[in-house]
């Protein structure tokens, strides 16, 4: 990890994973991650991937707009 990526991550709240997870380390908190994944169980509300995946897409309809505004 950089220095500028630490003082990016300050200033803006930015930070790759691998640099996060470097830090994470050097702070004797990597063991955090693993509660993060294992605390809750997915809920009900949240719908798993394959649940997203084979939800039909939702196509939006088309406006009309296409064209306007450009001498057409």
């Amino acid at each position: 990890m950089t220095f500028s990526s630490l003082k990016r991550f300050e200033r803006e709240g930015l930070i790759a994973l691998d640099s996060l997870l470097s830090l994470a380390l050097v702070l004797n908190c990597l063991d955090d991650f693993d509660k993060l994944a294992s605390e809750s169980p997915a809920s009900s509300a949240t719908p798993s991937l394959d649940a997203l995946l084979a939800t039909p897409v939702r196509r939006r309809a088309a406006t009309g707009r296409k064209g306007r505004g450009l001498g057409v």
